[in-house]
């Protein structure tokens, strides 16, 4: 029988190359539209995709309240992809991720000390790593310093991610996708509303809206295996282990932008490698 650790951190790496390769396309492809159409339009993908393979596997509606707590995941990753992605449009990929997973990080790791009890030690140690991990890949390679203002955006994305991931982990022990829909739906109700405040909004061109597509894709992918990851054991695993989800995008801006990576920043990758082995046993 397959250890509920070992599928807990394959679950949730799977979870974070999804939405690293996500949040690359989605701040990118802010990069060459308004950022609500973006976010809104990688939302609606998610309703799509999600109520379909619900229909499709035959998925039993889940208690009305699991649905609720879904609504509610729903608002804060809107939030959380609306200030992430515009973060990402207007500095470097490879400090707004990763500041914002560490915070996101946070969030669930002391939510389930309260509630889970406290993990093995080395799980522990693993999880101050796999922290100092994505703090050290969000070293900038220019000695850029950072202001307090810089900070707010991701910041918030971080908040809105951690909170996004307790209320799932409330509703996947009974269901998955279509909570997740439900989140989906509340998440597109949302950007709406930010939309219809800030004024006329621009559709996408054509040739930034695959790149968007793409975006929705990975980031439903990573939804849906971050529910399952915490549907199979704890949540501060499940949470830390998705959280690593910056190398992924630090790594594609590096690879596909050309972005330059510090050794700090290596040394974060080699770190996280540690930090999953820690966690995995």
């Amino acid at each position: 029988m397959i250890p509920a650790e070992f599928l807990v951190v394959f679950f949730g790496l799977i979870s974070a190359a999804s939405w690293g390769a996500g949040d690359f396309s989605g701040g990118f492809a802010s990069k060459k539209a308004n950022v609500y159409s973006v976010v809104l339009i990688t939302q609606a993908v998610g309703v799509f995709l999600l109520a379909g393979s619900a229909w499709v596997l035959e998925e039993q509606m889940p208690p009305l309240n699991s649905m609720v707590w879904g609504v509610l995941a729903g608002i804060f990753i809107s939030i959380a992809l609306l200030a992430l992605y515009r973060g990402l449009s207007l500095g470097k990929m490879g400090f707004v991720a990763p500041v914002s997973a560490v915070m996101a990080a946070s969030v669930p790791v002391v939510y389930g000390a309260f509630y889970e009890g406290l993990p093995a030690v080395h799980q522990m140690a693993g999880f101050a790593i796999a922290l100092i991990a994505v703090w050290l890949i969000a070293g900038d390679s220019h000695g850029v310093k950072l202001q307090r203002k810089d900070l707010y955006l991701p910041f918030v994305a971080g908040a809105g991610f951690g909170l996004f991931f307790v209320t799932i982990d409330l509703v996947s022990e009974t269901a998955v996708l279509w909570p997740l829909t439900a989140a989906r739906i509340a998440a597109v109700g949302v950007m709406l509303v930010f939309a219809a405040l800030s004024g006329p909004m621009e559709m996408p061109s054509r040739s930034v809206l695959p790149v968007i597509l793409l975006a929705g894709i990975f980031d439903t992918g990573g939804n849906t295996f971050y529910a399952l990851a915490s549907q199979a054991g704890r949540l501060d695993i499940a949470s830390i282990t998705s959280s690593l989800y910056p190398a992924g995008t630090v790594l594609l801006a590096w690879f596909i932008l050309k972005e330059k990576l510090a050794p700090r920043q290596w040394l974060g990758v080699a770190s996280a490698l540690v930090a999953i082995v820690m966690i995995s046993f």
